[in-house]
């Protein structure tokens, strides 16, 4: 019997973390030197691609690890 995979996605809490940092998007562009339309594009999850150098730079300026930041969704529930 084959099993078949549950539907999973990867969801960026970027929101959520600067959020809970008392950060502004267009801080964390500032911040990072990432234009502020693809924070956006993250913080919504919406985006289409997400640059490993971006995501590496985010993680340093937040003191965070890369776990914090990316986590698997079940798309069923």
């Amino acid at each position: 019997m084959e099993v078949v995979p549950l539907p999973l996605k990867v969801h960026i809490k970027l929101d959520e973390l600067i959020k809970e940092r008392g950060i502004s998007q267009r801080e964390l562009s500032r911040l990072t030197g990432i234009r502020q339309p693809s924070i956006n594009k993250m913080c919504n999850n919406t985006t289409q691609r997400l640059p490993l150098d971006n995501l590496g730079i985010i993680c340093e300026v937040l003191k965070i690890d890369i776990a914090d930041i990316l986590v698997l969704v079940n798309e069923s529930k």
